[in-house]
């Protein structure tokens, strides 16, 4: 990767924690750091579930027992099991005691305050860009935060992906979609040496999903791609496709390809941008308008 783009991108962390001030002991003037005042923040006046907080920080299990703990030691924070009258006590969820929800009040105060201090100085002009390139960053980095893994198409998050897949194309097809008049995929298909289900998670909720059959003797075959709203346009799908299309170089297959229905005009584009190829249909499945092939150069 470019040394220029990795230099920038480290002097715009150095500028933005100094300027936030992530480096003081007593943010925002407050008895704690940083890291104590963002968990306050995220538990936030309805409460939190400890595992949400975790998979929304991203933090190690340790530290964020640590802090919960310091803070329940200041008084601000209360946890306990989600249902604490015979309910399952491995859930557990942070709430804020009165002097907590004190505190979050304040700190949403001198929130507000810190953005002002950043933004006064500055020109009318200034502000307008300063605030579009924040924007454009903040869904940018969100557009990085997010992972794409294999998952096993059984998981519980697979199977939310799918059935999000399922109602998204129901509300986009001409007549509807009924899983019973498609071609089915199983899912010892989507297993590896058959297959495999990749998922995109954000902060450990799925947001996108795709799949691909290896096919003995023909063209390996992408199924369900889909992208949460909340993703969109972010690269989640290209990513999700270049993971899917290397996967089969990487065990042999020289070339891909795909059917896809004429309403989801957002995902033809991609795949003609991707370098597909339209051809002629090689299924009959019911929904499809339009089908697909990209050539692979193999890789060991």
């Amino acid at each position: 990767m470019n040394s220029e783009l990795i230099a920038t991108v480290r002097r715009f962390n150095r500028t933005v924690t100094q300027r936030v001030g992530a480096l003081d002991d007593q943010y925002m003037s407050r008895d704690r750091p940083l890291a104590q005042a963002r968990l306050l923040w995220e538990i936030g006046p309805d409460g939190a579930e400890v595992a949400a907080l975790r998979a929304r920080l991203g933090l190690d299990s340790g530290y964020l027992s640590r802090l919960l703990r310091t803070l329940e030691g200041d008084g601000l924070v209360s946890v306990g099991p989600a249902d604490r009258v015979g309910g399952d006590g491995r859930v557990r969820v942070a709430t804020l005691t009165a002097a907590g929800r004190s505190e979050w009040a304040e700190l949403d105060e001198r929130s507000d305050e810190l953005a002002r201090s950043i933004l006064e100085p500055l020109s009318d002009r200034r502000r307008e860009r300063l605030v579009t390139a924040m924007a454009e960053a903040e869904r940018l980095l969100v557009g990085s935060m997010v992972v794409v893994e294999p998952c096993p198409p059984a998981d519980p998050r697979a199977r939310a992906s799918v059935r999000a897949y399922a109602r998204e194309i129901a509300q986009r097809f001409d007549d509807g979609f009924d899983p019973a008049l498609s071609k089915p995929v199983r899912d010892e298909a989507l297993v590896p040496p058959a297959g495999v289900f990749l998922l995109a998670t954000l902060n450990g909720e799925p947001v996108g999903c795709g799949a691909i059959k290896l096919h003995a003797g023909a063209p390996a075959e992408i199924k369900r791609v889909w992208v949460a709203d909340s993703v969109r346009g972010l690269g989640v799908g290209r990513r999700l496709l270049d993971q899917l299309e290397r996967y089969a170089a990487e065990r042999g297959w020289t070339a891909v390809r795909l059917d896809t229905n004429r309403n989801l005009t957002e995902a033809i584009a991609m795949y003609r941008a991707a370098g597909y190829q339209e051809i002629e249909p090689y299924n009959d499945e019911p929904y499809a308008h339009h089908w697909f092939e990209k050539r692979l150069a193999p890789l060991t």
